[in-house]
């Protein structure tokens, strides 16, 4: 069953994490034969969703967070509904295309594969990516956000966070596989920004409700002095994928 890990702080999520690039979304459409029904599984407030639904005539959007769901943007031709991920409820060979953007790893990969391969049309593609911690061209500020979340909070990601970290090369994934490429999302936050991109972390909310403080908030001193003053930095987010099909 998938870990509901975000519910808390779904509002700083819907506010603060990055958006999909836009050439991610064009390259896993190439392999997809037609654009009438998407599935995007664990969608959060939507992101990947919102993406999806420029391309397909209608999307179904599910999460097992009811205060994701909530937060969740509107589209006239996205459906969103809260449920389990490996027991959808849909019709057998409903989808052309089934995504997991940032959340296979909370998935039980045995159930969900059983599924796709029960949900997705025959020839249907199945993408999961995800992105790892940001990097900019600012080398002490790049040192400090990696020691923030391998050390101070490190401790307080659960298990599966070592799949991001090995960007989804050891994940279980049974399906024929597709070529992937990498991406990356570009973004230009504030510091205010990056403190609330920081603030929607699992790891986070687990190290606050162990020591009752935010480490966010004790770290924020030497993230001010290592952030120009006032200034805008440029962060780049490296996207992985993988792709696969049922025939």
């Amino acid at each position: 069953m998938s870990k509901d890990l975000f519910s808390r702080q779904s509002d700083t999520y819907a506010l603060y994490r990055p958006l999909y690039p836009g050439a991610l979304f064009e390259y896993i459409l190439s392999f997809v034969k037609e654009r009438k029904l998407a599935w995007d599984c664990a969608t959060g407030n939507g992101q990947a969703a919102i993406a999806l639904a420029e391309y397909f005539d209608k999307v179904m959007a599910t999460d097992s967070s009811e205060k994701q769901i909530q937060n969740a943007v509107f589209h006239p031709r996205i459906e969103y509904a809260v449920g389990r991920a490996e027991m959808s409820g849909f019709a057998g060979q409903s989808f052309d295309l089934i995504t997991v953007a940032q959340a296979y790893h909370w998935l039980n990969a045995v159930e969900f594969t059983a599924e796709v391969r029960r949900v997705l049309k025959p020839g249907g593609v199945i993408a999961i990516w995800g992105y790892n911690i940001p990097v900019s061209k600012n080398e002490n500020l790049d040192e400090l956000i990696l020691r923030f979340y391998q050390e101070t909070v490190g401790p307080y990601w659960d298990k599966e966070r070592k799949f991001i970290d090995e960007s989804y090369k050891t994940v279980a994934f049974d399906f024929d596989e597709l070529p992937a490429r990498e991406f990356s999302i570009e973004v230009n936050w504030d510091l205010q920004h990056f403190i609330g991109y920081l603030n929607s972390w699992s790891a986070v909310q687990h190290y606050i409700d162990a020591n009752g403080v935010n480490p966010v908030e004790l770290f924020l001193a030497d993230f001010k002095d290592k952030w120009p003053g006032g200034e805008k930095l440029n962060f780049r987010f490296p996207v992985f994928l993988r792709l696969g099909t049922v025939n």
